[in-house]
């Protein structure tokens, strides 16, 4: 089983910059691709970004291209969000993902096993 704890959420102005963590535990995550999502209050959760298990390669969300950047570390079992010039419409609790399966870097939630309990990202106008 795999624990996901994600942190560096806050409070930040338009413009800012945020960096995610999330740490794994449990087990080693490095086989598994790993994704970020969001979900906004009365939205449904949607893909930011994603990383191959051997972090070669990445996907993004249009809406944060070229504002945000995926990345991970095997040997600390932690994948990151780099998030810059934030706007207040990337407001919403992030969650850290893993898909134990790989066989795509999926967009869609239900194709990972693993989630965690969210942190909240809130971008002031």
């Amino acid at each position: 089983q795999v624990q996901l704890v994600e942190s560096g959420g806050g409070l930040v102005q338009a413009g800012g910059s945020l960096r995610l963590s999330c740490a794994a535990s449990g087990r080693t995550v490095s086989p598994y691709n790993m994704g970020w999502f969001r979900q906004a209050p009365g939205e449904e959760r949607q893909f930011v970004a994603g990383i191959w298990w051997r972090g070669r390669f990445t996907r993004y969300a249009d809406s944060v291209k070229g504002r945000f950047t995926i990345s991970r570390d095997n040997a600390k079992n932690s994948v990151y969000l780099q998030m810059n010039s934030l706007n207040p419409e990337d407001t919403a609790v992030y969650y850290c993902a893993a898909d134990s399966q790989r066989r795509s870097l999926y967009t869609e939630a239900s194709e990972y096993d693993y989630w965690g309990q969210g942190t909240q990202v809130t971008v002031s106008s």
